[in-house]
């Protein structure tokens, strides 16, 4: 093969990528805008389910992860007086971390049976399955911007809420792509979501939410370089609490994202067809 056609081909391949990249980002804001009526009517039909028949209602939604957070504070704040070394109390770095976290492990694990979740919608009648791996991203996505501002509001202060709400809503736009692509693999690989738990279990270990970047052993540092959300905890703390960052720390996280923009929505669009044989 001569150069000028390995350079040919190598360009066309380019072009593509880039053009499937593009629609992997704009296609999901366009899809909802289109349907956005029924993803309202999607939320509002699983708040309902959820918090049917309960004295408080839609605000157990908000109450819900409260108290996990009322929990951890009274256990490592109160309890144990868990202490770091440095301008940033322990509990306040944990808290900026298990939130985001929590953020990430909900609507995961949600993405992953999404589609068979709502299957009998889409069997009895035409249907926009497209759109069903963003419900639980836009369902998450509306509690935990209003949840993170009031907590690193009362933890760092007025100035940084815009900050913390802007956090969130980031990590749902970095989170797109991950959610197709589970949305896929979940209703095609049924066993993935019996183990899903267990892996986010251990990365929840392997990443710094209980303990700082520098205190992992030196043996097993190469884990936060090959960890994204390790990455992403990096770029939380640095924007919220001023605490040390390297461009990796934002470099990883977006080649990632950018690599896999282009071919999960491929990957969905051409799995498509098949997901009512799958069910």
């Amino acid at each position: 093969m001569s150069k000028h056609l390995r350079l040919s081909y190598l360009l066309h391949f380019l072009k593509r990528y880039l053009l499937a990249t593009y629609l992997g980002l704009s296609m999901p804001f366009r899809e909802a805008y289109t349907h956005r009526y029924l993803l309202f009517l999607l939320i509002k039909r699983d708040i309902i389910t959820r918090t049917s028949g309960t004295l408080l209602g839609d605000a157990w939604l908000l109450f819900q992860p409260a108290l996990q957070i009322v929990g951890f504070w009274f256990l490592l704040g109160i309890v144990l007086s868990i202490k770091f070394p440095g301008h940033v109390p322990f509990i306040n770095y944990f808290l900026v971390s298990i939130l985001p976290w929590l953020f990430i492990s909900e609507i995961t694990m949600r993405s992953l049976t999404v589609l068979s979740e709502f299957g009998g919608l889409y069997q009895r009648a035409v249907f926009p399955i497209v759109i069903l791996p963003l419900f639980p991203l836009l369902l998450t996505t509306s509690l935990y911007a209003l949840i993170m501002s009031i907590t690193v509001g009362l933890l760092e202060g007025a100035s940084v809420i815009i900050l913390g709400l802007s956090t969130i809503l980031l990590l749902a736009i970095w989170l797109i792509p991950f959610c197709y692509f589970l949305a896929i693999i979940g209703l095609f690989l049924k066993d993935l979501a019996q183990f899903f738990p267990f892996l986010i279990t251990v990365t929840l270990y392997l990443t710094p939410i209980l303990y700082m970047p520098s205190l992992m052993p030196e043996s097993i540092q190469w884990i936060l370089l090959i960890n994204p959300i390790a990455d992403v905890m990096a770029l939380i703390h640095t924007s919220l609490q001023d605490l040390p960052w390297t461009w990796g720390n934002l470099l990883r996280p977006l080649g990632l994202w950018l690599i896999f923009l282009g071919p999960t929505w491929i990957l969905f669009r051409r799995a498509e067809p098949h997901v009512r044989e799958m069910l």
